[in-house]
């Protein structure tokens, strides 16, 4: 499994053909075939390469559906 740190994890943005990777709770997920994750968006207020740990315990879906995308990695938190 990967160890990504929050600068590494910037480059996987979901632009120009790069891979859409997404933090939560120290787990990297790969949401870079979802449709709802197109161009590294998310309901225009969810960017990929980005930690949304806080962002999406407020969301309106239940954080349950992350489960249908593959954890890559852990999250390397910078000191």
């Amino acid at each position: 499994m990967k160890i990504i740190n929050l600068e590494e994890l910037k480059k996987f943005n979901g632009k120009n053909g790069n891979k859409a990777y997404i933090a939560y709770k120290g787990g990297i997920y790969d949401v870079t075939e979802s449709f709802l994750w197109k161009g590294g968006k998310h309901q225009v207020t969810h960017y990929a390469g980005t930690d949304l740990t806080g962002k999406l315990q407020k969301a309106p879906h239940r954080i349950e559906s992350l489960e249908k995308f593959p954890i890559i990695g852990k999250l390397k938190k910078n000191l």
